[in-house]
């Protein structure tokens, strides 16, 4: 089973939707307390980045998420999702993250229409299970208008260029976080979210549970 955090900031069912187009059943989550028996997580999210954090926090998500990633378990952030599991947002000010991958989400430089939206390629850096089956330079879906900054270019997976190189896709041990909208960029999508599901199946095994 996977787990999809509801914290008010997110396209949840999109996401629900798509995991099940590929094979693998969802469960849309209210409640750390439900975290245990979930063998995957997805965090979603739409919006500003201070914002995400103020509602993770009086939710009383933060420490049981970021506990849930350092146990092991495969954890997917998704857009806004994927930004807040770095160190530091700048919009409207400084803010902290969960801190999970190192780097800071910054402003897309002048020169391009903000947001960042509608599709884009994506070039791999390296290798990772998340991106099997997928070829180089596939189009994905993004809307945003920051990005992702890091000084430790291993956790980069994948890159796509809008006036600026920016991290699309990363990655570190059983965490990720795409920029992009896998549950909208259609079939290559989809094969995202197919390859984490079979990193869950694969975890659980292993665990036992």
């Amino acid at each position: 089973m996977i787990g999809i955090i509801d914290y008010g900031r997110g396209n949840l069912r999109s996401v629900e939707k798509a995991l099940a187009a590929t094979g693998f059943e969802a469960e849309i989550l209210t409640d750390p307390a439900a975290l245990p028996r979930v063998g995957g997580l997805i965090l979603p999210g739409v919006g500003a980045f201070a914002d995400a954090m103020a509602a993770l926090r009086q939710l009383g998500w933060v420490e049981p998420l970021v506990n849930y990633a350092r146990s092991g378990a495969p954890f997917l952030g998704i857009c806004l999702g994927m930004q807040v599991l770095f160190e530091l947002g700048e919009e409207h000010g400084a803010h902290e993250g969960l801190g999970l991958l190192p780097g800071r989400v910054v402003k897309f430089p002048p020169g391009r229409k903000i947001p960042h939206m509608g599709w884009n390629t994506v070039h791999w850096e390296r290798d990772n299970n998340l991106v099997q089956g997928i070829p180089a330079e596939s189009w994905f879906y993004f809307v945003h208008s920051f990005y992702v900054s890091t000084p430790d270019e291993s956790v980069v997976v994948g890159r796509s260029e809008y006036g600026v190189a920016f991290p699309a896709l990363v990655g570190r041990g059983n965490i990720w976080g795409t920029q992009f909208h896998p549950e909208k960029s259609s079939r290559w999508g989809l094969k995202i979210l197919e390859n984490f599901g079979r990193r869950v199946e694969k975890s659980v095994h292993l665990s036992g549970n």
